[in-house]
């Protein structure tokens, strides 16, 4: 009886150890992409801080990205030519190669943002995480002027492809964003339907590339790892529930 009490206890206190330990996992501010698993969501927010990103090509994230109630929120109330005083594009400190990351954002009224991804940060040639990451737009379709553009509407992915359908919801309300990039195959749903795959590097991408606004810059869309990056574009934006798998 009293072994069985024993092993029931030690039992017990396994358990307990075990969970005690992934919830610490679960609640670190940084993130180091080599030691992600495979086929384990990591948070690249969680909810309290941004230690796992900084300015592109600078430290710290600017005062104007705002962690509010586990969202994070760019106050774009002060200007900065096009983009916001104090903010900026920001990235994730870790670079990504086989992924599938999921993002849910909110856009104000005529807003303009993206969450783009392969980004290479070296500003010595990029002044911006756009000129070397594709990017899926983010955009209120209705009031901002790209919202009038193919290839640059809400999901698109801006200037090279635009979404197969329209699913995207009006600005002020709470989309999904799902990029799967797999050994050059990509795959992009919004509000959990597919609505865009092409491959990547391949000889059409190149011709894609050539006749896009992305042709200025050699090395946009040529790299196979990269950084994550949420784009200032000078309007009020929020995101949430961001998280990444390694493939």
């Amino acid at each position: 009886m009293r072994k069985r009490t024993f092993l029931l206890l030690a039992a017990i206190a396994m358990s307990a150890c075990n969970s005690s330990e992934k919830k610490a996992d679960n609640s670190k501010d940084s993130i180091n992409a080599s030691e992600i698993k495979p086929g384990e969501w990591i948070a690249l927010l969680n909810g309290k801080s941004l230690d796992a990103w900084h300015a592109y090509g600078k430290g710290a994230v600017g005062k104007s990205w705002k962690m509010e109630d586990g969202v994070l929120h760019l106050d774009a109330s002060k200007k900065a030519d096009w983009q916001s005083a104090d903010g900026g594009d920001i990235v994730t400190n870790d670079e990504y190669e086989n992924f599938d990351l999921k993002v849910e954002w909110k856009i104000s009224r005529a807003g303009n943002s993206g969450i783009m991804f392969y980004v290479h940060e070296d500003t010595t040639n990029y002044k911006y995480p756009w000129q070397t990451g594709p990017e899926t737009q983010v955009a209120d379709n209705k009031e901002n002027e790209d919202g009038k553009l193919i290839r640059h509407r809400a999901g698109d992915l801006y200037d090279l492809i635009s979404i197969s359908k329209e699913v995207v919801k009006p600005a002020g309300e709470w989309n999904k964003t799902e990029v799967i990039a797999n050994n050059g195959k990509l795959d992009i749903l919004v509000n959990d339907e597919k609505v865009l795959s092409t491959t990547l590097w391949d000889d059409n991408w190149k011709k894609l590339v050539a006749g896009s606004k992305f042709k200025e810059w050699p090395g946009f869309g040529t790299y196979k790892k990269g950084h994550i990056a949420l784009q200032d574009h000078g309007a009020d934006v929020w995101f949430r529930n961001v998280e990444i798998k390694k493939l």
